[in-house]
């Protein structure tokens, strides 16, 4: 059984498999960060520093012994408040299209790259197929026969 498990692991589309998974984590990471860090604070300062991570729906009362700010939702969730996060829910969105975006772009980039290897491959294949005549080593040797008798083959030869 380890053997087969063995092979498994081996095989080049798991472990491609994985690597992809890790990369996506990453890259994911970074989007988030991006979002967080620059977006969110940008889209913010546009609309009149709107921030998303407060916007909710506070559906109990607040905890009796809760001293900190009610708008504040990281607070009111860390002191057990029932709330509806819509706006990390918003900002989860974003990422999400950011991260969708920048794969549509990646995938339609290696597209174009692929597709323009492969048309230059076919050209090279058809002009080399149109320029190549089979060749048979009998059909060379009667050419020479031929090309011999013509250029005066039947004259003895010193």
């Amino acid at each position: 059984m380890f053997q087969e498990f063995k092979k498994f692991i081996a095989r080049g589309n798991v472990l491609d498999l994985a690597v992809g998974v890790m990369i996506g984590a990453a890259f994911g990471k970074i989007v988030t960060s991006l979002t967080q860090s620059i977006l969110m604070p940008l889209i913010g300062w546009i609309f009149g520093d709107i921030d998303f991570s407060n916007w909710f729906i506070l559906l109990g009362d607040v905890p009796a012994d809760y001293s900190g700010d009610p708008t504040n939702y990281a607070q009111l969730k860390e002191a057990g408040a029932t709330m509806i996060g819509y706006g990390d829910f918003l900002t989860q969105m974003l990422d999400f299209l950011i991260i969708a975006f920048v794969l549509f772009l990646l995938v339609k980039t290696v597209n174009r790259v692929l597709d323009e290897m492969q048309e230059k491959q076919k050209e090279t294949e058809d002009s080399s197929a149109s320029n190549e005549v089979p060749t048979d080593p009998q059909l060379d040797v009667l050419k020479q026969i031929l090309h011999e008798l013509k250029e005066g083959g039947n004259t003895p030869k010193d």
